[in-house]
């Protein structure tokens, strides 16, 4: 006797209407987008708002330096002290606040994005404990959980490139 099993229908028609909350979604996956992406490009350029210009990764600067070397009497500070000013913890770090803007700015790539942007928070959060102002939660946290829902409300789907038919058909792309 054969058994059946049901496969969820891939999207192929057009999108459909949006719901208000839609919406609500859309703009906060472009507004976490833009905080990834204005520190890559604060970081990259020194623009003076977290990162004075002589401190720009053009110039010479390193993006991880002055958060990793601030981390020295956390409980793991000791391992992430360690890491600062490693070209190639620069160069993860830059590359995925320009990957995870990109992505949630853009609405395409939005499930890589909400896993990678969590790890990158989750290790910037173990960087400070013990917390300064809560026992166990803060922005890294509530940030990673927004990543999260964004993620599985496919809020790439509205007002970005997720409703692209290759985005709509592709599970990674979504």
């Amino acid at each position: 006797m054969a058994t059946t099993v049901n496969r969820p229908v891939l999207e192929t028609g057009p999108p459909t209407a949006h719901r208000p909350v839609d919406y609500v979604w859309a703009i906060t996956r472009i507004s976490i987008g833009w905080i990834f992406l204005w520190a890559f490009l604060d970081k990259t350029f020194g623009w003076g708002f977290a990162t004075p210009a002589g401190k720009a990764w053009i110039s010479g600067g390193s993006p991880t330096t002055g958060f990793l070397k601030g981390t020295g009497e956390n409980a793991l500070g000791g391992f992430f002290s360690s890491l600062a000013g490693q070209p190639w913890v620069d160069w993860l770090f830059m590359l995925g606040l320009l990957g995870i803007g990109a992505a949630l700015i853009l609405g395409a790539g939005t499930r890589i994005a909400a896993v990678t942007g969590t790890l990158m928070l989750v290790l910037m959060w173990a960087a400070e404990l013990p917390l300064a102002n809560n026992p166990f939660l803060d922005e890294h946290l509530i940030y990673s959980i927004v990543l999260v829902g964004l993620a599985l409300a496919n809020a790439g789907a509205t007002l970005g490139l997720g409703t692209l038919p290759i985005v709509r058909r592709t599970a990674w792309l979504k």
